[in-house]
C-alpha cells in the first residue's frame, strides 16, 4: 500500500525482545507513513525471544530528535526489566511526544517512573505483578489498552496492533486507520474497553478463601448488595483487611473489580439481547442508567448505546 513519510517512531528494543510486540505496531506505523528506527540500549542488534537477530538503527542514546511516539515492546518474564533499557528509555522518553508500551513493556516504563499516578494495563497474565510491584499505578486489567495523557498501554501481544491503529485514528482520522486494518485484515478496532480477558478469569488466581468466596459472590450475582461493608461480612473480615488482600491478590480494589463484574455483565446483556438501558442497568446492578453510563465511559470509553451498536454490528 502507498505511504507517507511523517513523525518517526523509536520502537526500544533489548535482547529477549517479544518478536510479534516489535512487528505488529511497526507495521501499522509504516503503513502510515511514519519513520520507524529500532534502537538498542548499545547499539548493538537485539535477540529476539525466538533466537531471531533484530537490526538496530543506532543505540538508544544516540537518537537526538524530537521524535513522535517511543515504543517498548515486552519481553518474557525472566528478562522484563533491563537496567540499561530502563535507564535509556527514561532519557528518551524526554524527547518524545507520547510514551507507548505493548504486552509486558509496561513494567519497562514503570521501572523508569513513567507511569506514576497513571492509568494503565499490561498482559493480563502479568497485572497482578505490576500492580504489586509498582503500588503508585493504577492496573486496568480488563483493558486492551489505557490512554492517560501522553503514556499509552496496551495488553499482550495483538493488543499492540489495536493500540497502534487507535493513534494512527487519533492523528489521520478514520479512514486512514481503516485503510491500514483492512491490509491486515483485521477489525479497525478492539476498543480501549473491549476486554482483552474476561474479569473473571484474569482474577482466578486469588488464594485465600476470604477472597474467593467474594469474587464468587460478586460474579454469581452482579446485582445484589455488594458495597464493601456487605463484602467485608460476607468475608467475615474488615472492610479494610478485604481492600488489602484484594489488591494484594488481584490488583484491584473491590469496588473496582465489582463495577467491572457489572459493566461485563452488562456488555453482555447489550450485545445479546433487546432489553432497553435502563433495564440493563437495574439487571447489572446500577444504580441508574447514568451511573451505567458512567462506569461505560470510564472503563470502556464508549457509552453504552454506542457500544451496543458498535458490537452488535461487528457480531454480525
Amino acid at each position: 500500500m502507498e505511504t507517507r513519510t511523517r513523525g518517526e517512531v523509536v520502537v526500544a528494543v533489548a535482547d529477549g525482545v517479544l518478536m510479534l510486540d516489535v512487528a505488529g505496531p511497526a507495521q501499522v506505523w509504516h503503513w502510515a507513513g511514519r519513520r520507524v528506527r529500532f534502537a538498542s540500549p548499545d547499539g548493538r542488534p537485539a535477540r529476539t525471544d525466538i533466537g531471531a537477530p533484530l537490526g538496530v538503527d543506532c543505540a538508544l542514546a544516540e537518537v537526538d530528535s524530537k521524535i513522535d511516539t517511543l515504543v517498548v515492546p515486552g519481553y518474557p518474564p525472566e528478562e522484563m526489566v533491563s537496567p540499561p533499557l530502563v535507564r535509556a528509555v527514561r532519557e528518551l522518553a524526554r524527547n518524545a511526544r507520547r510514551i507507548a508500551s505493548v504486552c509486558t513493556g509496561a513494567f519497562v516504563l514503570a521501572e523508569a517512573g513513567l507511569l506514576d499516578g497513571r492509568r494503565a494495563t499490561t498482559h493480563w497474565m502479568a497485572c497482578a505483578e505490576l500492580a504489586q510491584r509498582f503500588p503508585s499505578v493504577s492496573v486496568e486489567p480488563d483493558a486492551i489498552y489505557v490512554r492517560d495523557g501522553d503514556v499509552i498501554t496496551s495488553a499482550g501481544v495483538t493488543a499492540g496492533i489495536d493500540m497502534a491503529l487507535a493513534l494512527v485514528e487519533a492523528d489521520d482520522g478514520q479512514e486512514a486507520a481503516l485503510d491500514i486494518a483492512r491490509h491486515l485484515v483485521v477489525f479497525l478496532r478492539r476498543p480501549g474497553g473491549q476486554s482483552q480477558f474476561s474479569v473473571r478469569e484474569s482474577v482466578r488466581t486469588a488464594r485465600t478463601g476470604v477472597v474467593r468466596t467474594v469474587l464468587d459472590a460478586v460474579a454469581a450475582d452482579p446485582s445484589a448488595d455488594h458495597s464493601l461493608a456487605a463484602m467485608a461480612e460476607r468475608g467475615s473480615v474488615s472492610g479494610r483487611h478485604l481492600t488489602r488482600l484484594f489488591r494484594r491478590q488481584t490488583g484491584l480494589s473491590p469496588a473496582r473489580y465489582v463495577e467491572q463484574i457489572r459493566v461485563e455483565a452488562a456488555k453482555a446483556l447489550l450485545v445479546s439481547g433487546d432489553d432497553g438501558v435502563a433495564t440493563v442497568a437495574r439487571r447489572c446492578g446500577f444504580g441508574s442508567e447514568e451511573s451505567m453510563r458512567r462506569s461505560f465511559v470510564k472503563l470502556l470509553g464508549v457509552a453504552p448505546t454506542e457500544y451496543r451498536g458498535r458490537f452488535r454490528a461487528n457480531a454480525g
